[in-house]
């Protein structure tokens, strides 16, 4: 029986408890099929998951759990009942507490699973799952004109990365919320870059005059008072990281996002319309690495782990 290399955990609580094993391959039901892992994609829930009992509750988790939702690969294998794909088929989507693996194993019709575009690399598919969701949730929710001005917190991130490129392609002016590094970055998506640890309200003053239109705030809840403070009308402040969001202030998620915006975003990938910027790529073995460095909330960009040595 061959084995497949799965980063795994047994408690919640300390993302220290995420370690390296070799698992041997399960066989396949009828409607299932195995998949090759070719790159996973990090995300913030991701670690989340792991230190909170509580919210992996919510996602129907329970240890022992593998680690990471976003993924590319190739299927490698399929069960007897499988007539939607074939090995070989190139494929990306979300496996919740399981991506961070060599293989993985789905249900024929699982919700996310999705062909990859020839146009379209394994890097760029692994990372578009709920970041992609996200960022295509809060644009529709932000309703936006163009001409508008729309301010962004933790633009440099990596749903503030995608959500921003589809803001200025609306024709919306985004002024974006980062650290003085990510300055220059946030200037290359077409952001107008504010230092988010000084007086924000005051550096909006002066750029905007306080008129913002909209906000999206994408790590807590800074942003979003602020822009309440600035008079941005109610409805039109989104946020994606507060259970209990203030008066006037909209939570979406990637959950939120309508059916065929997945779809859209590749579209605009193969074009050359909208780029997936990577802040850095991990071996499977770096995985520790990987998971410390988007902790870190520095990352400009996404976090990607591929399974074959870099």
């Amino acid at each position: 029986m061959t084995s497949n290399k799965a980063v795994m955990h047994d408690r919640f609580g300390d993302v220290g408890a995420l370690e390296l094993r070799e698992l041997p391959e399960k066989p396949l039901a009828d409607s299932q099929l195995r998949i090759t892992v070719s790159v996973a994609g990090l995300n913030p829930v991701d670690w989340q998951i792991v230190e909170s009992a509580e919210l992996a509750e919510m996602f129907g988790i329970s240890t022992p759990a593998g680690f990471g939702n976003d993924f590319s690969g190739v299927v490698t294998e399929i069960g007897p009942q499988v007539t939607r794909w074939r090995v070989g088929d190139r494929v990306f989507g979300g496996a919740r507490g399981a991506a961070v693996a060599s293989s993985i194993v789905l249900e024929e019709n699982h919700r996310s699973l999705r062909r990859t575009p020839d146009s379209i690399s394994d890097l760029s598919a692994a990372v578009l799952d709920i970041a992609g969701r996200t960022a295509s949730a809060v644009a529709d929710a932000l309703a936006v004109q163009p001409g508008e001005t729309v301010l962004v917190g933790a633009a440099a991130g990596g749903v503030g990365s995608i959500l921003t490129q589809l803001l200025v392609r609306a024709g919306v002016r985004v002024i974006g919320t980062g650290s003085a590094s990510s300055f220059d970055y946030l200037r290359s998506l077409g952001a107008e870059p504010v230092d988010y640890s000084t007086d924000l309200k005051r550096q909006l003053i002066e750029l905007t005059n306080g008129s913002i239109d909209a906000a999206a705030d994408l790590y807590g809840t800074q942003v979003a008072l602020v822009a309440l403070e600035l008079g941005a009308p109610a409805g039109r402040i989104v946020t994606i990281e507060s259970e209990n969001p203030p008066t006037g202030v909209q939570a979406i998620g990637g959950a939120d996002a309508r059916p065929g915006a997945i779809e859209e975003l590749t579209d605009l990938i193969a074009s050359g319309e909208l780029g997936v910027p990577i802040a850095a790529v991990y071996s499977l073995e770096q995985f520790a690495e990987a998971v410390a460095f988007q902790r870190s909330r520095h990352a400009h960009g996404k976090v990607a782990i591929e399974m074959k040595q870099l």
